[in-house]
Protein backbone atom coordinates (compact mmCIF):
# COMPACT_ATOMS: atom_id res chain seq x y z
CA UNK A 1 0.00 0.00 0.00
CA UNK A 2 2.16 2.72 -0.54
CA UNK A 3 1.10 6.79 -0.04
CA UNK A 4 -0.59 8.51 -2.52
CA UNK A 5 -2.51 5.17 -4.13
CA UNK A 6 -6.28 4.99 -3.93
CA UNK A 7 -7.64 1.78 -2.28
CA UNK A 8 -11.06 1.09 -1.29
CA UNK A 9 -11.25 0.37 2.56
CA UNK A 10 -14.61 -1.24 3.53
CA UNK A 11 -15.64 -0.37 7.24
CA UNK A 12 -18.52 -2.78 8.89
CA UNK A 13 -19.84 -1.61 12.20
CA UNK A 14 -20.64 2.36 12.14
CA UNK A 15 -20.87 2.93 15.72
CA UNK A 16 -18.74 4.11 18.45
CA UNK A 17 -15.35 2.14 16.46
CA UNK A 18 -16.12 2.40 12.90
CA UNK A 19 -17.57 5.81 12.11
CA UNK A 20 -14.32 7.58 13.59
CA UNK A 21 -12.33 4.72 11.95
CA UNK A 22 -14.53 5.66 8.53
CA UNK A 23 -13.91 9.23 8.97
CA UNK A 24 -9.93 8.99 9.17
CA UNK A 25 -9.44 6.20 6.45
CA UNK A 26 -11.27 8.93 4.40
CA UNK A 27 -9.47 11.58 5.78
CA UNK A 28 -5.84 9.49 5.03
CA UNK A 29 -7.05 9.53 1.42
CA UNK A 30 -8.73 6.23 0.98
CA UNK A 31 -11.93 5.47 -0.65
CA UNK A 32 -14.27 4.28 1.64
CA UNK A 33 -17.68 2.53 2.09
CA UNK A 34 -19.54 2.23 5.24
CA UNK A 35 -21.71 -0.82 5.84
CA UNK A 36 -24.23 -1.27 8.76
CA UNK A 37 -27.15 -3.01 9.31
CA UNK A 38 -28.73 -0.20 10.67
CA UNK A 39 -30.90 1.62 7.67
CA UNK A 40 -30.92 4.79 10.26
CA UNK A 41 -27.43 5.51 10.27
CA UNK A 42 -26.49 4.59 6.56
CA UNK A 43 -29.20 7.53 6.00
CA UNK A 44 -27.71 10.10 8.19
CA UNK A 45 -24.78 9.56 6.67
CA UNK A 46 -25.96 9.59 3.51
CA UNK A 47 -27.97 12.69 4.54
CA UNK A 48 -24.30 14.58 5.93
CA UNK A 49 -25.45 14.03 9.40
CA UNK A 50 -23.65 12.58 12.37
CA UNK A 51 -25.80 9.87 15.05
CA UNK A 52 -23.10 10.15 17.99
CA UNK A 53 -23.00 13.25 19.73
CA UNK A 54 -18.96 13.60 20.09
CA UNK A 55 -19.15 13.81 15.96
CA UNK A 56 -19.58 16.87 14.26
CA UNK A 57 -22.03 16.50 11.44
CA UNK A 58 -19.43 18.81 9.32
CA UNK A 59 -16.89 15.91 9.76
CA UNK A 60 -19.64 13.43 8.02
CA UNK A 61 -20.59 16.20 5.53
CA UNK A 62 -17.38 15.34 4.04
CA UNK A 63 -17.64 11.57 3.46
CA UNK A 64 -19.95 12.17 0.77
CA UNK A 65 -18.14 15.03 -0.71
CA UNK A 66 -14.81 12.53 -1.08
CA UNK A 67 -17.61 9.93 -2.75
CA UNK A 68 -17.93 7.90 -0.07
CA UNK A 69 -20.49 4.94 0.22
CA UNK A 70 -22.81 3.56 2.61
CA UNK A 71 -24.98 0.49 2.52
CA UNK A 72 -26.59 -2.39 4.27
CA UNK A 73 -25.63 -4.86 2.16
CA UNK A 74 -22.24 -7.04 3.28
CA UNK A 75 -21.44 -7.92 -0.23
CA UNK A 76 -20.28 -4.38 -0.69
CA UNK A 77 -16.93 -6.34 0.23
CA UNK A 78 -16.31 -7.00 -2.96
CA UNK A 79 -15.02 -3.97 -3.97
CA UNK A 80 -13.21 -2.98 -1.17
CA UNK A 81 -9.02 -3.85 -1.12
CA UNK A 82 -9.57 -3.75 2.67
CA UNK A 83 -12.33 -4.74 5.28
CA UNK A 84 -12.64 -3.85 9.31
CA UNK A 85 -14.95 -5.52 11.09
CA UNK A 86 -15.94 -2.87 13.83
CA UNK A 87 -18.93 -5.10 15.52
CA UNK A 88 -20.26 -5.52 19.33
CA UNK A 89 -19.10 -8.62 21.03
CA UNK A 90 -21.43 -8.37 23.96
CA UNK A 91 -21.80 -11.05 26.84
CA UNK A 92 -24.88 -13.45 26.44
CA UNK A 93 -27.78 -13.42 30.12
CA UNK A 94 -24.61 -16.65 31.38
CA UNK A 95 -21.82 -14.17 30.97
CA UNK A 96 -20.64 -16.03 28.05
CA UNK A 97 -18.68 -14.13 25.00
CA UNK A 98 -21.59 -13.37 22.59
CA UNK A 99 -19.71 -13.58 18.98
CA UNK A 100 -22.81 -13.53 17.28
CA UNK A 101 -21.98 -10.37 16.07
CA UNK A 102 -18.81 -11.22 14.25
CA UNK A 103 -19.47 -14.83 13.05
CA UNK A 104 -22.95 -13.47 11.19
CA UNK A 105 -21.38 -10.69 9.88
CA UNK A 106 -18.57 -13.28 8.61
CA UNK A 107 -20.82 -15.87 7.20
CA UNK A 108 -22.64 -13.12 5.21
CA UNK A 109 -19.21 -11.30 3.89
CA UNK A 110 -17.16 -14.83 2.96
CA UNK A 111 -18.91 -15.76 -0.74
CA UNK A 112 -17.84 -11.77 -1.27
CA UNK A 113 -13.78 -12.31 0.25
CA UNK A 114 -11.21 -12.12 -3.20
CA UNK A 115 -7.75 -12.78 -3.33
CA UNK A 116 -5.73 -10.01 -2.10
CA UNK A 117 -7.91 -8.24 0.22
CA UNK A 118 -6.50 -7.21 3.39
CA UNK A 119 -9.40 -8.65 6.39
CA UNK A 120 -8.83 -6.92 9.97
CA UNK A 121 -10.64 -7.56 13.00
CA UNK A 122 -11.04 -4.83 15.88
CA UNK A 123 -13.79 -5.79 18.03
CA UNK A 124 -12.48 -7.13 21.47
CA UNK A 125 -12.48 -10.52 21.93
CA UNK A 126 -10.73 -13.47 23.49
CA UNK A 127 -7.40 -14.71 22.35
CA UNK A 128 -7.87 -17.06 19.16
CA UNK A 129 -11.20 -15.81 18.02
CA UNK A 130 -9.26 -14.01 14.78
CA UNK A 131 -8.00 -17.67 14.28
CA UNK A 132 -10.79 -19.80 15.00
CA UNK A 133 -13.44 -17.39 13.33
CA UNK A 134 -11.86 -15.08 10.65
CA UNK A 135 -8.90 -17.56 9.47
CA UNK A 136 -11.27 -20.27 9.15
CA UNK A 137 -13.78 -19.47 7.14
CA UNK A 138 -11.08 -17.54 4.27
CA UNK A 139 -9.17 -21.38 4.43
CA UNK A 140 -12.89 -22.73 4.05
CA UNK A 141 -13.16 -20.53 0.72
CA UNK A 142 -10.64 -22.28 -0.54
CA UNK A 143 -7.65 -19.04 0.25
CA UNK A 144 -4.33 -19.67 1.82
CA UNK A 145 -4.20 -17.02 4.67
CA UNK A 146 -1.16 -14.97 4.09
CA UNK A 147 -0.61 -15.57 0.59
CA UNK A 148 -4.04 -14.97 -1.41
CA UNK A 149 -6.10 -12.90 1.83
CA UNK A 150 -4.50 -10.98 4.69
CA UNK A 151 -5.98 -11.34 8.17
CA UNK A 152 -4.58 -9.57 11.03
CA UNK A 153 -5.82 -8.18 14.35
CA UNK A 154 -5.79 -4.76 15.58
CA UNK A 155 -7.64 -3.90 18.96
CA UNK A 156 -9.68 -0.30 18.71
CA UNK A 157 -8.92 2.59 21.35
CA UNK A 158 -11.78 4.67 21.16
CA UNK A 159 -12.43 6.87 24.20
CA UNK A 160 -15.45 8.83 23.30
CA UNK A 161 -15.39 12.43 24.32
CA UNK A 162 -11.61 12.05 24.97
CA UNK A 163 -10.65 15.29 23.36
CA UNK A 164 -7.09 15.02 23.99
CA UNK A 165 -6.68 11.51 21.95
CA UNK A 166 -7.84 10.83 18.18
CA UNK A 167 -7.98 8.19 16.25
CA UNK A 168 -5.11 9.08 14.38
CA UNK A 169 -2.56 9.81 17.44
CA UNK A 170 -3.70 7.32 19.23
CA UNK A 171 -0.99 3.96 18.58
CA UNK A 172 -2.44 1.07 16.72
CA UNK A 173 -1.32 -2.62 17.68
CA UNK A 174 -1.73 -4.88 15.05
CA UNK A 175 -0.92 -8.59 14.79
CA UNK A 176 -1.17 -11.18 11.74
CA UNK A 177 -1.78 -14.37 11.33
CA UNK A 178 1.74 -14.86 9.24
CA UNK A 179 4.29 -11.98 8.35
CA UNK A 180 3.04 -11.42 4.84
CA UNK A 181 -0.58 -10.47 6.95
CA UNK A 182 1.39 -8.22 9.26
CA UNK A 183 3.53 -6.68 6.89
CA UNK A 184 0.16 -5.85 4.92
CA UNK A 185 -1.40 -4.97 7.97
CA UNK A 186 1.02 -2.70 9.38
CA UNK A 187 1.30 -0.63 6.03
CA UNK A 188 -2.63 -0.14 5.98
CA UNK A 189 -2.74 1.72 9.16
CA UNK A 190 0.47 3.24 8.96
CA UNK A 191 -1.76 5.42 6.56
CA UNK A 192 -4.17 5.80 9.18
CA UNK A 193 -2.83 6.68 12.85
CA UNK A 194 0.62 8.36 13.75
CA UNK A 195 2.25 5.01 15.13
CA UNK A 196 1.63 1.48 14.46
CA UNK A 197 3.27 -1.31 17.07
CA UNK A 198 3.39 -4.87 15.85
CA UNK A 199 3.41 -7.98 17.86
CA UNK A 200 4.33 -10.95 17.11
CA UNK A 201 0.61 -12.76 16.86
CA UNK A 202 -2.77 -12.77 16.58
CA UNK A 203 -3.38 -14.03 20.25
CA UNK A 204 -0.74 -11.53 21.42
CA UNK A 205 -2.58 -8.71 19.86
CA UNK A 206 -6.14 -9.81 21.42
CA UNK A 207 -4.37 -10.79 24.68
CA UNK A 208 -3.31 -7.01 24.27
CA UNK A 209 -6.50 -4.94 24.67
CA UNK A 210 -7.95 -7.58 27.17
CA UNK A 211 -4.74 -6.39 29.49
CA UNK A 212 -5.86 -2.85 28.77
CA UNK A 213 -9.02 -2.96 30.11
CA UNK A 214 -8.75 -5.65 32.76
CA UNK A 215 -5.81 -3.26 34.43
CA UNK A 216 -8.68 -0.67 34.52
CA UNK A 217 -11.68 -2.81 35.69
CA UNK A 218 -8.92 -4.94 38.37
CA UNK A 219 -7.81 -1.22 39.81
CA UNK A 220 -11.70 0.44 39.23
CA UNK A 221 -12.66 -2.72 41.31
CA UNK A 222 -9.97 -2.36 44.20
CA UNK A 223 -11.02 1.54 44.54
CA UNK A 224 -14.65 1.09 44.05
CA UNK A 225 -13.82 -1.34 47.60
CA UNK A 226 -12.05 1.34 49.35
CA UNK A 227 -14.75 3.16 48.68
CA UNK A 228 -16.84 1.15 50.42
CA UNK A 229 -14.53 0.67 53.13
CA UNK A 230 -13.64 4.42 53.62
CA UNK A 231 -17.47 4.89 54.00
CA UNK A 232 -17.96 2.16 56.98
CA UNK A 233 -15.07 4.59 58.20
CA UNK A 234 -16.68 7.97 57.74
CA UNK A 235 -13.51 8.54 55.51
CA UNK A 236 -13.93 10.73 52.13
CA UNK A 237 -12.38 8.21 49.37
CA UNK A 238 -11.97 11.29 47.37
CA UNK A 239 -9.80 12.93 49.56
CA UNK A 240 -7.84 9.99 50.34
CA UNK A 241 -7.16 9.44 46.54
CA UNK A 242 -6.05 13.42 45.45
CA UNK A 243 -3.87 12.91 48.67
CA UNK A 244 -2.11 9.90 47.67
CA UNK A 245 -1.95 11.17 44.03
CA UNK A 246 1.15 13.68 45.44
CA UNK A 247 3.00 10.53 45.56
CA UNK A 248 5.02 11.23 41.96
CA UNK A 249 5.49 7.54 42.39
CA UNK A 250 4.25 4.17 42.18
CA UNK A 251 0.84 5.39 42.25
CA UNK A 252 -1.94 5.87 39.41
CA UNK A 253 -4.92 7.42 40.94
CA UNK A 254 -8.70 5.86 39.74
CA UNK A 255 -11.80 6.84 40.91
CA UNK A 256 -14.86 5.13 42.29
CA UNK A 257 -18.08 5.32 40.61
CA UNK A 258 -21.76 3.36 40.21
CA UNK A 259 -20.27 0.88 38.74
CA UNK A 260 -18.33 0.01 35.00
CA UNK A 261 -19.94 0.90 31.89
CA UNK A 262 -18.99 1.11 28.28
CA UNK A 263 -18.29 -1.90 25.85
CA UNK A 264 -15.13 -3.23 26.94
CA UNK A 265 -14.40 -2.84 30.80
CA UNK A 266 -17.44 -4.47 32.40
CA UNK A 267 -17.36 -7.31 29.74
CA UNK A 268 -13.45 -8.17 29.05
CA UNK A 269 -12.98 -9.22 32.35
CA UNK A 270 -15.37 -12.27 31.57
CA UNK A 271 -14.14 -12.47 28.21
CA UNK A 272 -10.23 -14.20 29.77
CA UNK A 273 -11.82 -15.83 32.20
CA UNK A 274 -14.49 -17.76 29.91
CA UNK A 275 -11.02 -18.27 27.95
CA UNK A 276 -8.91 -19.30 30.66
CA UNK A 277 -11.01 -21.92 31.57
CA UNK A 278 -10.64 -24.03 28.93
CA UNK A 279 -6.36 -23.92 29.34
CA UNK A 280 -7.29 -24.94 33.19
CA UNK A 281 -6.66 -21.74 34.55
CA UNK A 282 -8.73 -20.02 37.22
CA UNK A 283 -8.60 -16.24 37.23
CA UNK A 284 -9.77 -15.55 40.28
CA UNK A 285 -8.07 -11.97 40.95
CA UNK A 286 -9.85 -10.82 37.57
CA UNK A 287 -13.28 -12.29 38.55
CA UNK A 288 -13.45 -11.20 42.22
CA UNK A 289 -12.39 -7.06 41.00
CA UNK A 290 -15.36 -7.90 38.54
CA UNK A 291 -17.87 -9.01 41.08
CA UNK A 292 -17.54 -6.13 42.95
CA UNK A 293 -17.80 -3.97 40.46
CA UNK A 294 -20.86 -5.40 39.30
CA UNK A 295 -22.10 -5.19 43.18
CA UNK A 296 -21.93 -1.29 42.55
CA UNK A 297 -25.51 -0.74 41.48
CA UNK A 298 -26.96 -2.38 44.16
CA UNK A 299 -24.79 -0.92 47.06
CA UNK A 300 -25.41 2.51 45.58
CA UNK A 301 -28.84 1.71 45.97
CA UNK A 302 -28.70 0.60 49.30
CA UNK A 303 -27.55 3.83 50.31
CA UNK A 304 -30.13 5.78 48.56
CA UNK A 305 -32.93 3.92 50.70
CA UNK A 306 -30.68 4.70 53.74
CA UNK A 307 -31.10 8.53 52.47
CA UNK A 308 -34.63 8.42 52.37
CA UNK A 309 -34.96 6.62 55.99
CA UNK A 310 -33.42 8.91 57.68
CA UNK A 311 -35.68 11.51 55.91
CA UNK A 312 -38.44 9.62 57.11
CA UNK A 313 -39.59 8.26 53.49
CA UNK A 314 -39.20 4.37 52.04
CA UNK A 315 -38.34 4.07 48.36
CA UNK A 316 -41.49 3.02 47.56
CA UNK A 317 -43.66 5.79 46.47
CA UNK A 318 -40.76 7.74 46.39
CA UNK A 319 -40.06 10.43 43.39
CA UNK A 320 -36.32 9.70 42.73
CA UNK A 321 -34.52 11.59 39.15
CA UNK A 322 -31.29 9.89 38.09
CA UNK A 323 -29.04 12.50 36.81
CA UNK A 324 -26.98 11.33 34.35
CA UNK A 325 -27.35 7.77 32.15
CA UNK A 326 -24.76 7.59 29.98
CA UNK A 327 -21.98 5.07 30.85
CA UNK A 328 -19.77 7.97 31.28
CA UNK A 329 -19.83 11.89 31.44
CA UNK A 330 -20.20 14.12 28.41
CA UNK A 331 -21.23 10.84 25.77
CA UNK A 332 -23.96 9.84 24.73
CA UNK A 333 -23.40 6.25 24.99
CA UNK A 334 -25.46 4.00 26.95
CA UNK A 335 -23.83 0.90 26.33
CA UNK A 336 -23.63 -1.24 29.84
CA UNK A 337 -24.62 2.01 31.99
CA UNK A 338 -24.69 1.38 35.71
CA UNK A 339 -27.45 3.69 35.80
CA UNK A 340 -29.80 1.33 34.10
CA UNK A 341 -29.15 -1.27 36.94
CA UNK A 342 -29.35 1.44 39.55
CA UNK A 343 -33.09 2.23 38.12
CA UNK A 344 -33.85 -1.21 37.43
CA UNK A 345 -33.18 -2.17 41.51
CA UNK A 346 -35.02 1.25 42.07
CA UNK A 347 -38.18 0.49 40.37
CA UNK A 348 -38.63 -3.16 41.55
CA UNK A 349 -38.38 -1.34 44.64
CA UNK A 350 -41.23 1.04 44.10
CA UNK A 351 -39.90 4.44 43.22
CA UNK A 352 -41.10 6.73 41.09
CA UNK A 353 -38.26 7.49 38.77
CA UNK A 354 -37.35 10.27 36.11
CA UNK A 355 -34.02 11.22 34.71
CA UNK A 356 -32.22 13.83 33.09
CA UNK A 357 -29.13 13.59 30.74
CA UNK A 358 -28.67 16.49 28.64
CA UNK A 359 -27.07 13.85 25.83
CA UNK A 360 -29.60 11.02 26.20
CA UNK A 361 -33.11 12.54 25.57
CA UNK A 362 -34.78 9.48 25.45
CA UNK A 363 -34.26 6.26 27.14
CA UNK A 364 -32.64 3.88 24.51
CA UNK A 365 -33.97 0.52 24.69
CA UNK A 366 -31.48 -2.29 26.00
CA UNK A 367 -31.75 -6.30 25.89
CA UNK A 368 -32.16 -6.12 29.95
CA UNK A 369 -33.44 -2.67 30.78
CA UNK A 370 -36.54 -1.02 28.92
CA UNK A 371 -37.82 2.27 30.42
CA UNK A 372 -40.71 4.45 28.47
CA UNK A 373 -38.90 7.74 30.05
CA UNK A 374 -37.64 11.16 28.48
CA UNK A 375 -35.14 12.99 29.59
CA UNK A 376 -36.68 15.92 31.82
CA UNK A 377 -35.57 19.91 31.84
CA UNK A 378 -33.66 20.65 35.32
CA UNK A 379 -35.13 23.51 37.04
CA UNK A 380 -35.12 24.38 40.32
CA UNK A 381 -39.34 23.70 40.30
CA UNK A 382 -37.93 19.74 39.29
CA UNK A 383 -35.44 19.37 41.49
CA UNK A 384 -37.73 20.50 44.74
CA UNK A 385 -40.37 18.14 43.77
CA UNK A 386 -38.23 15.24 43.60
CA UNK A 387 -37.47 13.32 47.23
CA UNK A 388 -33.79 12.25 46.12
CA UNK A 389 -31.86 12.92 43.66
CA UNK A 390 -28.79 10.45 42.23
CA UNK A 391 -26.30 11.71 40.87
CA UNK A 392 -24.79 8.47 38.49
CA UNK A 393 -23.01 10.30 35.59
CA UNK A 394 -21.14 13.66 36.33
CA UNK A 395 -22.00 15.62 32.71
CA UNK A 396 -20.10 18.87 32.80
CA UNK A 397 -23.54 20.62 31.49
CA UNK A 398 -25.18 20.06 34.50
CA UNK A 399 -25.47 23.40 36.93
CA UNK A 400 -24.68 21.38 40.15
CA UNK A 401 -24.99 25.14 42.08
CA UNK A 402 -28.78 24.45 40.97
CA UNK A 403 -28.58 20.80 41.81
CA UNK A 404 -27.32 21.93 45.37
CA UNK A 405 -29.41 24.52 46.03
CA UNK A 406 -32.78 23.34 45.02
CA UNK A 407 -32.39 19.41 45.58
CA UNK A 408 -33.60 18.44 49.34
CA UNK A 409 -31.51 15.15 49.24
CA UNK A 410 -29.02 14.31 46.78
CA UNK A 411 -27.17 10.74 46.47
CA UNK A 412 -23.83 11.16 45.18
CA UNK A 413 -21.70 8.37 43.32
CA UNK A 414 -18.83 10.88 41.68
CA UNK A 415 -17.57 12.84 44.49
CA UNK A 416 -19.06 15.96 43.18
CA UNK A 417 -20.53 17.52 46.33
CA UNK A 418 -17.97 17.40 48.82
CA UNK A 419 -17.12 18.87 51.78
CA UNK A 420 -20.23 17.57 54.49
CA UNK A 421 -22.67 19.93 52.03
CA UNK A 422 -25.93 19.33 53.97
CA UNK A 423 -28.48 17.19 52.36
CA UNK A 424 -25.40 15.13 50.37
CA UNK A 425 -24.79 11.80 50.92
CA UNK A 426 -22.04 9.73 49.43
CA UNK A 427 -22.08 6.81 47.59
Amino acid sequence: MESGTEETVAIIGLGYVGLPLLLRCSEAGFRVIGIDADPDKTEALRAGRSYLAHIDSRRVAGLAKAGAEFSTDCASVADADVVVLCLPTPLDEHLQPDLSFVTDTLDAIAPHVRAGQLLSLESTTYPGTTEEEVCARVAARGFTVGEDVFVVYSPEREDPGNAAFTTRTVPKVVGGATPACLERGVAFYSRVVDQVVPVSSLRAAEMTKLLENIHRAVNIGLVNEMKMVADAMDIDIHEVIDAASTKPFGFVPYRPGPGLGGHCIPIDPFYLSWKAREFGVDTRFIELAGQVNHAMPGWVVSKVSEALNAHGKPVKGSRILILGIAYKKNVDDMRETPAAEVMKLLAERGAVLSYSDPHVPRFKPMRRYRFDLESVPLSAETLAAQDCVVLVTDHDAFDYELIGRASELIVDTRGRFRGGAPGVVAA
